[in-house]
């Protein structure tokens, strides 16, 4: 028994730490969609979303429903957004399907089933990343960068 209290007082002490932050992730607060600039895009087809930039923004973009593909572009030891990003989704046999410049913090967009390999780039820096986007749920990548100027 003494197992058992000594596991879960750790576990209970994440718990009430961590309830802040879920809290304000599962938010219900009303989103103030006059400051918000997010519309869907469209390029060869595919339709997506780019910005993020403020907190109504960024959660209008992770409430939008029916985008397969989710992505987030960060910074620094403090994983701070970043919207500064060139984005190429190529399908596996190296055929582009998305080009964007300078995008970001989020980019949610609506693929076909299928392999695609994800190359953005800051500042010459080039992060690449495979997503299988299929029939369940979305995908989620992230791509970091140590901070430079």
């Amino acid at each position: 028994m003494k197992r058992v209290i000594s596991f879960m007082l750790p576990v209970a002490a994440v718990a009430v730490l961590m309830f802040p932050l879920m809290a304000q992730a599962n938010s219900v607060e009303p989103i103030d969609s006059d400051g918000v600039q997010v519309q869907q895009q469209q390029q060869n087809g595919i339709n997506y979303l780019s910005g993020g930039i403020g907190l109504d923004e960024s959660r209008t973009i992770q409430h939008a429903a029916g985008y397969n593909l989710h992505m987030t572009f960060s910074v620094g030891a403090q994983n701070l957004y970043t919207s500064d990003v060139d984005l190429v989704i190529q399908k596996a046999a190296g055929q582009p399907v998305l080009n964007l410049s300078q995008i970001g913090p989020l980019v949610y967009a609506q693929l076909p089933p299928g392999k695609y390999t994800v190359v953005a780039t800051r500042n010459g820096e080039v992060r690449r990343d495979v997503a299988n986007v299929g029939s369940g749920g979305a995908s989620n990548l992230v791509f970091h960068w140590d901070w430079h100027q």
